[in-house]
């Protein structure tokens, strides 16, 4: 089956790992190309080229003022990026707290079976 292009669907946009820094970096507030050059150390045409990509797919938006363009993140084109990441974010919490039950009945009954059991500081 073939790869989808980045620049026709959000989830292999993000792909790109420096096109995840810029998002990142975005989504604290809106700002200019030279920001985000300086900011994450890239050189201006790579910032370019990363946010026309992210800006086809719908993640970002460009604002001109004058010669300046001034560039955020979407919220709501992000939304289905948020939602399916969600979806195993519930499932390794789920996990990790069956890890964590595991782990802290494994040490109770490892500490009622100790011969010379540790006495508990008081308060």
């Amino acid at each position: 089956m073939a790869r989808a292009a980045t620049t026709s669907d959000a989830f292999n946009a993000v792909a790109e790992p420096r096109r995840r820094q810029i998002l990142t970096y975005l989504a604290q507030r809106e700002r200019p190309v030279g920001d985000i050059v300086i900011a994450l150390s890239l050189d201006q045409p790579s910032v370019s080229k990363h946010l026309g990509v992210l800006r086809r797919v719908g993640l970002v938006r460009v604002r001109c003022d004058g010669r300046h363009r001034y560039y955020s993140t979407n919220a709501e084109a992000i939304r289905p990026l948020h939602e399916w990441t969600g979806t195993f974010e519930r499932l390794w919490s789920r996990r990790l707290i069956r890890v964590k039950e595991r782990a802290e009945k494994s040490f109770q009954s490892s500490e009622s079976k100790s011969p010379n059991p540790i006495p508990k500081e008081e308060s």
